[in-house]
């Protein structure tokens, strides 16, 4: 059930039984009591809530301007009876209603692993210094105002005691990241730079040990399978809880790594024609080789406890040893993958004797989300063996 008044309609009817006021004594109330640093009240909105109460016919008119009566900063306003009602029942609802948890730092957390540790570490900074400024005003606001009456003085407790609380914890949440980032922390694009960061200009060849990966199997078109949806979500879901369940318990912690996949069809020419429906494929995200069988099925069971997602089921640890590949840094729409590919099939690897050996690997080394088309860079690379 909405507010019978809203916070901001309260405070001036509140203000307005205290003692009859027009529009420029409200506002200089207002400052001189730094009733803005606690309560969501416009710079702009006074005269359009004296209509709006007025309207209501919870205030009226005390006096006209005898000169101006359109001048609405010198007529004055009194509450009516219904208005001294309805504010007593607002202030008792008011009095014992919880406010709820919905802050908007909730939201950027729950999508902070989206984004650069630096850039929540930034924005956790300005939050903080923006906190500490406020918790000043609301101090040098009070000072001027003291002695102040019982009512006041909550008031003002109330507001340092949120803003402090506020600022304690982006404190220990800054703090927590910060520890977290100067920890040894696992990145294979780091551990495994040779093979996470090939150049764009031409095809290298690199040798591709035993890796450890997450992975799920599927086969279809991935802009419209469903279960490629799924089988990715599931994969992230299981990467992340295992990333913390990692750091909680072996004080082990690592970046979570790019999405892969191995794409296979039983004619190879369907990767060059963009033949998406005879495509079969393996998603996989590569994990430390510290990650086990039991802590994998363990997070696939925490993970299903929380979401419903089929594709957890099909979550399997597996080991894979690609050893010769011949790799490349696609960059642009995957759609444009073809002529390389073709480049890669028709001229590469006849001029230089060798042939396939494997599925086709491709690594996605950006966020598709957050990443124009043409801009996405994909890891192409070919396992490879002598004719």
């Amino acid at each position: 059930m909405p507010p019978i008044l809203t916070d901001a309609e309260l405070t001036v009817l509140g203000l307005l039984l205290e003692q009859p006021r027009h529009g420029y004594e409200l506002e200089r109330v207002i400052e001189e009591r730094g009733v803005r640093t606690w309560t969501a009240l416009g710079f702009s909105s006074i005269y359009y809530l004296l209509d709006k109460l007025a309207g209501r016919g919870l205030i009226e008119a005390a006096t006209t301007p005898a000169e101006r009566p359109s001048a609405k900063s010198r007529a004055t306003y009194r509450v009516t009876a219904a208005g001294r009602d309805l504010c007593a029942e607002a202030t008792r609802d008011a009095l014992a209603a919880l406010t709820p948890v919905r802050s908007r730092v909730l939201v950027g957390m729950a999508n902070s692993p989206g984004l650069p540790e630096e850039d929540v570490a930034a924005g956790l900074s300005r939050r903080l210094a923006a906190l500490r400024d406020q918790l000043a005003e609301v101090r040098a606001a009070r000072a001027g105002q003291e002695p102040l009456p019982t009512a006041a003085v909550a008031i003002f407790d109330y507001c340092e005691a949120m803003l402090l609380a506020d600022s304690a914890w982006t404190e220990a949440t800054l703090g927590a990241l910060t520890k977290e980032n100067s920890m040894d922390k696992y990145d294979i694009k780091k551990a495994r730079r040779e093979l996470y960061a090939p150049s764009a200009k031409d095809f290298s060849v690199v040798d591709v040990p035993e890796l450890r990966y997450i992975a799920v199997d599927g086969h279809g078109d991935p802009n419209t399978s469903e279960a490629y949806t799924a089988a990715v979500e599931a994969l992230f879901t299981v990467a992340y809880t295992l990333k913390f369940a990692s750091k909680k318990t072996l004080d082990r912690d690592f970046v979570v790594g790019p999405l892969e996949g191995l794409w296979r069809a039983d004619d190879p020419t369907a990767f060059v024609t963009r033949d998406k429906g005879a495509w079969a494929w393996t998603m996989m995200i590569s994990q430390p080789d510290w990650i086990t069988e039991d802590m994998v099925r363990a997070a696939v069971t925490s993970a299903a406890g929380k979401k419903d997602n089929p594709a957890l089921a099909d979550v399997r640890l597996i080991s894979l040893t690609e050893g010769r590949c011949v790799q490349i840094l696609h960059i642009g729409s995957y759609d444009d993958e073809g002529p390389t590919l073709d480049r890669l099939h028709h001229r590469y690897l006849p001029e230089h004797g060798l042939t396939f050996n494997g599925d086709h690997h491709e690594v996605y080394l950006s966020d598709v989300r957050r990443t124009e088309p043409a801009k996405l860079k994909t890891i192409l690379r070919q396992p490879v063996k002598a004719v």
